[in-house]
């Protein structure tokens, strides 16, 4: 499993440790990746995500998982949150 984060697409980066002596050792910075469950109203279920503390406060802000994949374009969204905005749409017109 990839370390990025589905929503903001938070990725490993990779870098040098610098010693006093100015040796430079490789290191990676791993993003705080959490596996989640979040709600959707729409659907009437959970969701697991694993998505960084930054992305979860994103989803947050916009107002939850529903929300947030109806305000953001399907171009920018992975193939799994892709199927699961269709999933909310269809729920959503169902229901109007």
């Amino acid at each position: 499993m990839a370390r990025r984060c589905v929503v903001t697409g938070k990725g490993v980066q990779t870098g040098n440790n610098v010693s006093h002596a100015n040796n430079k050792t490789r290191r990676r910075w791993l993003p705080n990746l959490q596996v989640t469950s979040l709600v959707s109203e729409a659907l009437g279920e959970t969701v697991k995500l694993r998505v960084s503390t930054n992305g979860l406060r994103t989803i947050e802000h916009r107002g939850g998982i529903d929300a947030f994949l109806l305000g953001t374009a399907a171009v920018d969204l992975p193939t799994d949150l892709r199927r699961m905005k269709k999933r909310v749409e269809a729920a959503k017109a169902a229901a109007a």
